[in-house]
């Protein structure tokens, strides 16, 4: 549904304008219409070898360790083997399980736990580790005692664990702009990691984000390849040591740089969708945290789950094999992502010769290890796989386990961190956080120079991230959305508020918490904190920049205050820039704060001058609600550019009448389909009757209270008949595949209405609802849902004919609904007895003020 233009970068403007790196070598072009046969016209290794450079990377080949490696490859069989290339999920696997297999590895996801309790403690984490470690060394069952290894996303901190030091998301990163401060976050990542007996962090992210509407962009640390090119090596160096050093020693873990490649330059931004950049530009863009993570020794690398040219990295052969392991010269091995082998063509979960062949070493298969397990060594004995590409892949993961150590080092329950309850969180590591706080924040605007603060004013503090250590955390918080949790599941955290209130505590001011921002006695200022809710990967994905459109409660609160004559300072909670222009009109001082983790009350430091604004965009800022815009492209105007930040002392560059006019694009205007003969990608039909629900993959269906079938309006089984027998709650719901959240906010732009026909063959006499929500599986239901009852209109209508029903979307805004985040956009439900047909439900565009339901 999006449609945007690749930059065309050119190398002369990629100077870091934070920092003064320029990249050499790269010419930045960026032929986005090159084609497959185009990319593949010479052979791999000689084409490789034209734009990708042969590392220098400072982990030597070691005789030692190879010779190790071969002494233990010669006694294993085909089945041990294949269970180094297996990893499972710590829900999906027992102790019994890896007693049996012996895995290579394991991970936890996000939101899994041990237990599958999300308060484990240390002693919980490690009492895992020990049991599967002690398992996998087993020879009982297996024969082997090759030890396995843990891997988790630590991408922010220890993120999984209640307690943890939390720091900011790589965007606030990248604006500080301190390669040192990294390389000690990492590392302070590493010891708390290693308090839980976990081996492994699947980190850096060394994205370069393109398009911001991306759901992970939060997850890069700028747009400029530069700076993600250094960082990439102060976190790699501070998660594994220095190859020269204590590498790898009792206090790092191994390291991922991941998505390889290309990422964060898909088409539209879309969640593992297809980069379509020249190889040149795949290379000068995208691959600059390659260069910096493997040089100095990273030693695994994660498949990314984008397509570059239409083939998904996960089975492709020319980018894993010819030019990251042979050109490149990377010897650790290649793991991949969440079932990312199952998109590969030709391919599911179970079952993918075709991405080992690639180049994989790792199948990371959270749940249906089993079969893959089983399919792959028949897929070898077959020869649909060669031996020696297994071992190549089992000598890639041993030589990364012999240089970690893991066949000399103690049992995880053993090892000098493991169990230190005190490392989880410790003062010392929660003072680099609150410093990567304050050096992250972005001031855009200030005027009459308001900031600082005086600390000894009466201070009024609204908004809903005040005093909301999660939503100021993001997502990958605890749980993988960073959604479900409250304040005390942060023991040793702090909120935005309660650095505000010390503060003025300690000047002999005072701070009031009112998240709607109602006082009684008038203040001299108001701090308003506002911002994204929490998401992770693709449930963050967007159709445009425009916060909170359609609803603007935030905008709505800052106007109050400044009408009521309050100066008002606005931060700013967001995991990417965006178009605010109504915002910063509203706003006195304006301070993008990003996502800054458990440590908010560093931020009222900056606020009242403890400290100056030390933060500069790693992100052009947008002037419009539909620019995609980097630095380097050949038209840049953006709001504010790359580099951008005041200082207290800095004249302000904005004025109050920036344009808030919503320009309306030409996609925007065309309808968008949910039905219209099949189901319309990214929907799918589900039935719910009470707590029980059915995914809908057959012609006819029954559960519950409901019953579904096809039937045909104009061609054959274009529409669909639902029948209610009245015992129960039911409904026909359209929802998001995995349900992922959907950004349909541009469906507001064009006063839009929900449009669909509608066929009843019985009487009406209870309520008939349509429905939309915004909640996925596990969500507290009720936060953004609501019906509409529609049983009035369908009396009015003659039985057991075809007629249209409108709806204007602003009802559902009106109700609750944020577009911004739709999981389900139509549901039709009933607790009576009734049967109805539907057919052709879409958005329709300029229908709204007509529409037989409307809001305006």
């Amino acid at each position: 549904m999006r449609k945007t233009t690749l930059a065309n970068v050119v190398a002369s403007t990629v100077l870091s304008l934070a920092g003064g790196v320029l990249l050499t070598g790269c010419s930045f072009e960026d032929n986005t219409a090159a084609s497959v046969s185009e990319k593949n016209a010479t052979a791999p290794s000689t084409k490789a070898a034209q734009i990708w450079p042969k590392l220098d990377i400072e982990v030597k080949r070691d005789e030692a360790v190879e010779a190790k490696v071969s002494d233990i490859m010669s006694s294993m069989t085909l089945e041990q083997k294949v269970a180094q290339m297996i990893q499972p999920e710590i829900r999906n696997i027992s102790v019994e399980d890896m007693r049996k297999y012996g895995f290579g590895s394991y991970l936890n996801g996000g939101g899994a736990f041990p237990n599958n309790d999300k308060h484990a403690t240390p002693d919980d984490w490690v009492a895992l580790a020990e049991s599967l470690y002690q398992a996998s060394v087993d020879d009982s069952l297996d024969g082997s005692t090759i030890p396995t290894m843990w891997g988790t996303d630590a991408v922010h901190g220890h993120n999984n664990v209640i307690g943890a030091t939390l720091f900011p998301h790589n965007i606030g990163l990248g604006a500080a702009n301190n390669p040192a401060l990294m390389e000690e976050i990492a590392h302070i990542t590493a010891k708390e990691v290693m308090a839980t007996g976990i081996d492994w962090v699947f980190a850096p992210t060394v994205a370069v984000v393109r398009d911001d509407r991306w759901g992970r962009t939060y997850e890069s640390y700028s747009e400029d390849p530069a700076i993600v090119r250094e960082y990439a090596a102060s976190v790699v160096r501070g998660l594994q040591g220095a190859a020269d050093k204590d590498f790898l020693g009792d206090q790092r873990v191994i390291s991922t740089v991941k998505h390889f490649v290309g990422d964060g330059g898909t088409v539209g931004g879309d969640d593992q969708g297809d980069n379509i950049a020249s190889e040149q530009a795949l290379f000068d863009i995208h691959a600059q945290g390659y260069v910096g993570g493997l040089t100095v020794g990273a030693q695994s690398v994660m498949a990314s789950f984008n397509s570059w040219n239409g083939e998904k990295l996960h089975g492709h052969k020319y980018l894993l094999t010819d030019v990251l392991k042979d050109q490149m010269g990377f010897d650790g091995f290649v793991v991949g992502d969440w079932n990312g082998h199952g998109q590969v063509k030709g391919c599911n979960n179970n079952d993918c010769a075709q991405a080992i062949n690639a180049g994989l070493d790792i199948f990371m298969v959270p749940s249906d290890w089993k079969v893959l397990y089983d399919t792959t060594i028949s897929q070898v004995k077959e020869g649909a796989i060669s031996m020696v590409r297994i071992d190549d892949a089992v000598r890639r993961i041993l030589r990364v386990k012999v240089r970690a150590g893991l066949f000399d080092k103690p049992s995880p329950a053993n090892r000098p961190l493991s169990g230190d309850r005190s490392l989880i969180g410790k003062d010392s590591h929660r003072e680099v956080a609150k410093q990567a706080v304050r050096e992250s924040l972005v001031l855009l605007k200030n005027k009459d120079k308001i900031l600082p603060l005086d600390a000894s004013k009466r201070i009024l503090v609204a908004g809903d991230a005040a005093d909301n250590i999660g939503k100021q955390s993001g997502g990958w918080t605890i749980t993988w959305q960073g959604t479900n949790n409250t304040n005390e599941d942060f023991p040793g955290g702090t909120s935005i508020f309660d650095g505000i209130q010390s503060l003025a505590e300690q000047q002999g001011g005072e701070a009031v918490l009112s998240i709607d921002g109602e006082f009684e006695t008038k203040p001299d200022v108001a701090i308003v904190v506002f911002g994204e809710e929490p998401y992770a990967e693709g449930h963050g994905d967007r159709e445009t920049l425009i916060y909170q459109h359609g609803s603007k409660r935030d905008l709505a609160l800052l106007k109050k205050l400044k009408a009521q004559g309050i100066p008002v300072v606005s931060v700013f909670i967001s995991g990417r820039p965006m178009w605010v222009n109504a915002e910063l009109n509203a706003s006195d001082a304006f301070v993008a704060a990003w996502l800054p983790g458990s440590e908010g009350a560093a931020v009222a430091d900056v606020i009242f001058g403890k400290q100056d604004f030390k933060g500069k965009l790693p992100f052009s800022w947008p002037a419009s609600p539909q620019q995609i815009v980097n630095i380097g492209d050949e038209e840049y105007a953006p709001l504010l550019p790359y580099g951008f930040g005041l200082t207290f002392d800095d004249n302000d560059v904005l004025s109050d009448t920036l344009s808030t006019k919503v320009e309306v694009s030409s996609e925007s205007q065309e309808p968008m389909s949910i039905l219209k003969g099949a189901v319309q990608a990214p929907w799918e039909l589900w039935l719910y009757s009470g707590d029980k629900s059915l995914s809908v993959n057959a012609s006819t269906h029954t559960i519950g209270a409901i019953s579904y079938r096809t039937v045909d309006k104009e061609v054959q089984e274009d529409a669909r008949k639902v029948s209610f027998d009245g015992s129960e709650f039911a409904a026909m719901r359209f929802a998001s595949k995995s349900f992922f959240r959907e950004d349909l906010s541009a469906q507001l732009l064009n006063n839009a209405a929900l449009t669909f026909i509608v066929n009843r063959h019985s009487d009406i006499s209870s309520p008939v609802t349509i429905g939309m929500n915004c909640e996925g599986e596990g969500d507290v239901a009720g936060s953004c849902s609501t019906q509409i009852d529609i049983s009035s209109k369908l009396k009015d209508m003659p039985i057991d004919t075809w007629s249209t029903i409108s709806i204007d979307l602003q009802c559902f805004v009106d109700a609750g609904i944020d577009f911004t985040g739709l999981v389900v956009p139509f549901e039709l439900g009933s607790a009576g007895k009734a049967s109805l047909s539907v057919a052709d439900i879409q958005f329709t565009p300029e229908s709204a003020k007509e529409a037989d339901i409307s809001c305006q």
